[in-house]
């Protein structure tokens, strides 16, 4: 069995006031309210079910929130760590493994086992994506200080950031190929003949692996946001393209997310425009979404981290009650 372990937040005061907000935002509350469906289960539900139930509801209510996409994928990150300890308890019910046991060779079985791999396997590879943007991010940071203390070209680390983008998209591409595959095969196993306890255990954790499908599915997509290319050179196609599209999305009441935030930003800098933005007002500028973003970047990493841990238990929790 994997011991669970409280998981201390590495980063700075802000971030350790945000996490812990975050956190506190799903933990228990007697009293609480959502103004969302709840999942239908049956009558007299164990305890550790309606956590988990209670646990969905509070998710879907963060899917629908107003936040930035970086928070609201954090904030569904840590909200997913909460969950997973929900259905760890409700594994460790006497009644669940046992009748978990019963049915091991059944193919919905098969289909939660083979979903709690897959969960670990995208995780593991978003992590990794995300620790690669970190680098890249600082690389770039740490270029902006060189070149504003003198005289500095940034083109180079401008193409290493882009070419970084690139090959996250790739590699999004196909764990966003992977969830699509979990997507349509998830739930299609019937489940017959079980008692009202059992019964109500796989609704939970099908809810919960659609859930999981959907805030992963929301982080990859922010991953692999478009990438603007710029350009060395005079007030550019890119570059009006660029505050076009800041126009736009502004008149739609659209946000952008905090890569493409950087992406015009780092494209100002690049754009020789002596009439406008003196050039320590264009490094300020991209300092400033560079270090949102990283900040950003750095809640996603803590949540994924913790997310693989709790993942790695809840497999192991199957594991065991399947291998009796």
């Amino acid at each position: 069995m994997v011991d669970q372990k409280t998981i201390e937040p590495t980063s700075n005061l802000n971030f350790s006031l945000m996490k812990r907000a975050t956190m506190a935002a799903f933990l228990p509350k007697a009293d609480s309210r959502y103004h969302v469906r709840s999942i239908s289960l049956p009558t007299r539900s164990h305890p550790s079910t309606v956590k988990v139930e209670e646990q969905l509801n509070k998710l879907k209510a963060c899917e629908a929130s107003s936040s930035s996409q970086a928070e609201k994928i954090c904030r569904g990150l840590f909200g997913l760590v909460e969950l997973y300890r929900c259905v760890e308890e409700l594994l460790n019910l006497p009644l669940t493994q046992q009748a978990l046991a019963q049915y091991q060779h059944e193919k919905w079985v098969n289909e939660l086992l083979d979903g709690s791999v897959k969960y670990l396997d995208i995780c593991s590879k978003a992590s990794d994506t995300v620790l690669l943007m970190k680098e890249s991010v600082r690389e770039l940071q740490s270029a902006l200080r060189r070149r504003k203390g003198g005289e500095f070209s940034i083109e180079g680390n401008v193409a290493g950031y882009t070419c970084c983008r690139k090959k996250m998209k790739k590699e999004v591409a196909k764990s966003l190929s992977s969830l699509k595959q979990m997507e349509n095969k998830s739930g299609t196993s019937p489940i017959l003949d079980l008692d009202q306890h059992l019964s109500a255990v796989v609704r939970v954790l099908r809810e919960a692996s659609l859930i999981t499908t959907s805030i992963f599915q929301q982080l990859l997509l922010f991953l692999s946001a478009p990438v603007l290319k710029p350009k060395p050179t005079k007030w550019s196609l890119v570059s009006r393209l660029a505050h076009k599209g800041v126009i736009v999305c502004e008149a739609q009441g659209k946000k952008i997310n905090e890569l493409e935030s950087v992406d015009i930003a780092v494209s100002n800098l690049l754009v020789q425009n002596p009439s406008k933005d003196p050039e320590a007002e264009k490094i300020q500028s991209a300092h400033k979404r560079l270090e949102a973003l990283d900040m950003s970047i750095e809640g996603l990493e803590n949540g994924l981290g913790c997310l693989f841990r709790r993942l790695i238990q809840t497999r192991v929790s199957l594991l065991n009650i399947l291998s009796h």
